[in-house]
């Protein structure tokens, strides 16, 4: 072994302080690094992927046949330049019933002999493709559970068409653009369109540019102006339909993101700190070192070496942790891509590291060579605090505060070492930071969560069964046999029921159907409104309630898939019946991926006299007991064919992963805050151990050393908790909002201003918590030292 070995496998291992914050430091950067970094190329490389595979639609435009010839339609793509084209599709909406399904959903059909072609090349999941009259392939993309979802063989009958014709499934098909939610034979489209509904046309396009909003946008514009006027009933835009299908994937990132920034940052400080400390209590060592023969140059590389041995270390752990956190947090997401990606990346694992030890290297070479410029005489006079010309002002001023000396001396200690004292007063700003934006991240979620929430207690339709169901046939909640909608209950009854309990604060039936918007291929949802309750739960952004019919009130990403904003009408068609309505208000609901409908009852009353079977949501008063309440009303509802029970709160898995990941990339940023104060502590001990003697010499106790050493963190802690509760609110604001932006949502602001005063009091208070817990230790050790063993380092 080289004497330069020697000295690093002797620091290494006498020194396991720094050895274990730098392994540590550099493991958390690390993680977060990995996480985040796989996480953001999740989000978007399968959907990538998959859109080139299936030469997918940067633009998928919706035509009205009765205002334009296919022949027009078809002369579009060359207006706009596009690259490729395909079409233009017949299409329809149809209504289908199922056997596994009777509830009647509108879904776009669109008449396609074959899947493949220049454009959104349809991927077959099972059985095949349609080859003649009554037969269909149904859009799959893997998010209903496998009892809702029509299997190959099964038929689909349409109630609303003449003569209830049915269509066999023969096939289950993924279209990465998602252009259609069924295609049939092209020959098909006209007996499939009911009588008095218009069909209409479709185009596919890829163009040349189509990566932001704007270039998609002039596309449009020009698509507008070279096609019959009024013609062009909806477009969509392949980044619309990439954010949908990223699904929560994304909103982890800017939060993962936000983490390892302060991850990265605080390794650099905690990192350079503890190898200055590593030199500065070396400092004999160093002396000895070059007395022996030791070059400058060695005594650089020995240092370096002793930083980068536990950094490496920490590297390989942060890799192994952060690739583990990664594929279970994206176990469930690639089934919606039809891919089997773990989201584990070679060369992001090789980037990240070869990035921390780098940062590692730079910050522990710049101290380390500190050390070899040192003289061997200056070396080898260690013990004193020689050479400190800061803080004698401060110490004065400390001295005349009415506070026991040990006290007043310890205040003093940061100002004589400002340099040292600003980098872990970052430090602790930075754990008092992460702590503040974990917090009000959560809450946040929570705030999010809370939205879903619009009774305290809900009446289902059907009966509550008094024993089991029926062998052989699935069930669904409170012994009602699925299958089919129950029967609906008499809503004067039920109203009656609800009015006439003691604890009713408000109360609100609720209908679901769905419809269709022009220039949107899917079926969206509708909840069709009564009672005088509606609102419960839900937080506006603008606008306001629907108060009548034909108002409906829409989330943020309805207003970007239909071009549309509050003020505006927009055409529903349910069951072939078009309803025109105005959007009076923008509302925060993540329902259907935030395009689900919100009106009143009557608004769908001409379409669909009778609604499918009403449940209600109930909201309570103050102080109401729920257990009670529900059973004195189902005493009341006896005599009709609904069931009360108590509101279930189901916490979302997105929520509970991000709650998990952010509280333990917290106590981590913490735990290593906390040991970087341990660092500077040790090192101030150190460097004033002779003083410390001379203390321990004139009858300082222990209890007052240990006073002394604790009173040295509390401005650095102070201080470092006033700066990191306003960056932790600022982080959370930020990272909040660009969660809602990353999905196309609005946050209301409840749901972002979620701090108290005295919570951030609290945290400004945490930056002294941190700072405290890492003193202990060292102070502990200065007041076991031995009054003759300080005072021999004369």
């Amino acid at each position: 072994m080289s004497a330069v070995g020697g000295v690093v496998r002797s620091g290494v291992g006498r020194r396991r302080v720094q050895t274990v914050v730098v392994g540590l430091v550099v493991m958390l950067a690390v993680t977060a690094a990995v996480l985040g970094g796989s996480l953001m190329v999740a989000s978007s490389a399968p959907f990538d992927r998959a859109f080139a595979q299936q030469n997918g639609a940067h633009l998928t435009a919706q035509f009205d046949a009765a205002k334009a010839t296919a022949a027009q339609v078809s002369a579009s793509a060359q207006a706009i330049g596009a690259t490729a084209s395909a079409g233009p599709f017949a299409t329809t909406i149809i209504s289908p019933d199922t056997a596994r399904n009777r509830d009647s959903e509108p879904m776009t059909v669109v008449g396609r002999a074959d899947p493949g072609g220049p454009v959104d090349a349809v991927s077959l999941i099972s059985g095949r493709w349609v080859t003649g009259a009554g037969e269909i392939v149904l859009f799959s993309d893997g998010r209903l559970p496998e009892f809702f979802q029509p299997k190959v063989g099964d038929a689909l009958s349409l109630p609303d068409l003449p003569g209830s014709p049915t269509l066999k499934v023969v096939g289950t098909a993924r279209s990465v653009s998602e252009t259609a939610g069924g295609w049939v034979m092209p020959d098909q489209i006209k007996a499939l369109t009911a009588p008095g509904a218009d069909s209409g046309y479709q185009m596919l396009y890829r163009l040349a540019s189509a990566a932001t909003a704007e270039q998609i946008d002039a596309a449009r514009t020009t698509l507008l102006a070279n096609v019959p006027a009024e013609s062009l009933t909806g477009t969509r835009s392949w980044l619309v339909t990439r954010t949908n299908s990223a699904g929560n994937t994304v909103l982890y990132v800017p939060f993962l993101i936000a983490f390892g920034v302060l991850g990265v940052l605080m390794a650099v400080l905690i990192i350079s700190n503890v190898i200055a400390g590593a030199v500065g209590m070396a400092t004999r060592r160093i002396g000895i070192l070059k007395a022996l023969g030791f070059t400058p140059s060695q005594v650089v590389r020995a240092y370096l070496a002793q930083a980068l041995i536990p950094a490496s270390v920490g590297a390989v752990l942060g890799v192994v942790a952060g690739n583990a956190l990664t594929v279970g947090v994206l176990a469930q997401t690639n089934r919606l891509y039809g891919t089997s990606d773990t989201g584990v990346s070679w060369w992001l694992d090789a980037l990240v590291v070869a990035g921390a030890l780098a940062m590692v290297a730079i910050t522990a070479w710049a101290a380390a060579s500190r050390a070899g410029r040192l003289r061997t005489v200056d070396a080898l006079a260690v013990g004193r605090t020689k050479g400190l010309r800061h803080g004698h002002t401060a110490a004065r001023l400390t001295a005349r505060l009415p506070l026991p000396r040990p006290v007043s001396l310890g205040l003093a200690h940061p100002f004589a070492r400002p340099a040292r004292s600003a980098t872990i007063i970052a430090a602790i700003a930075f754990g008092a930071a992460a702590a503040t934006f974990a917090v009000g991240l959560g809450s946040t979620l929570n705030e999010v969560q809370a939205t879903e929430s619009h009774g305290d207690v809900i009446i289902h339709p059907g009966k509550r069964m008094s024993g089991p169901p029926p062998a052989g046939l699935p069930t669904e909640g409170q012994g009602r046999v699925a299958g089919g909608p129950p029967s609906p209950p008499d809503p004067v009854a039920v109203v009656r029921a609800i009015t006439a309990q003691a604890g009713t604060a408000g109360y609100s039936g609720e209908a679901d159907t769905q419809v269709t918007v022009a220039g949107l291929t899917n079926a969206l949802d509708v909840l069709a409104y009564t009672g005088d309750n509606s609102s419960y739960g839900y937080r506006m952004i603008g606008g306001r309630w629907f108060s009548q019919a034909n108002e409906i009130v829409v989330s943020t990403p309805f207003l970007t898939a239909t071009r549309t904003k509050v003020g505006d009408s927009v055409v529903l068609t349910d069951h072939g019946v078009d309803i025109t309505v105005r959007i009076v208000g923008e509302v925060f609901n993540t329902e259907d991926r935030g395009l689900q409908i919100l009106t009143a009852a009557t608004t769908l009353a001409t379409a669909e006299p009778e609604l499918r079977a009403m449940s209600y949501s109930i909201a309570l008063k103050p102080g109401t007991d729920k257990a009670a309440y529900v059973k004195s009303l189902n005493t009341a509802l006896e005599s009709v064919e609904a069931t009360a029970e108590v509101a279930e709160e189901d916490t979302a898995e997105f929520i509970i992963v991000v709650n998990a990941l952010t509280t333990l990339l917290t106590l981590m940023l913490v735990v290593v805050a906390a040991l970087g104060v341990l660092n500077m502590v040790v090192l101030e001990t150190r460097e004033r151990v002779h003083d410390l003697g001379v203390h321990k010499a004139l009858g300082m106790t222990p209890r007052q050393t240990i006073a002394m050493v604790i009173a040295s963190v509390v401005v650095t802690g102070l201080i470092g908790g006033a700066i990191g509760a306003p960056v932790g609110v600022l982080l959370q604001r930020t990272i909040a909002t660009q969660m809602g932006n990353v999905t196309g949502f609005t946050l209301p602001a409840s749901v972002v201003d979620v701090y108290q005063p005295m919570q951030l009091v609290l945290f400004g208070l945490g930056g002294l918590l941190i700072a405290v817990t890492g003193s202990l230790l060292p102070a502990g050790w200065a007041a076991k030292t031995r009054t003759a063993t300080a005072l021999r380092t004369e």
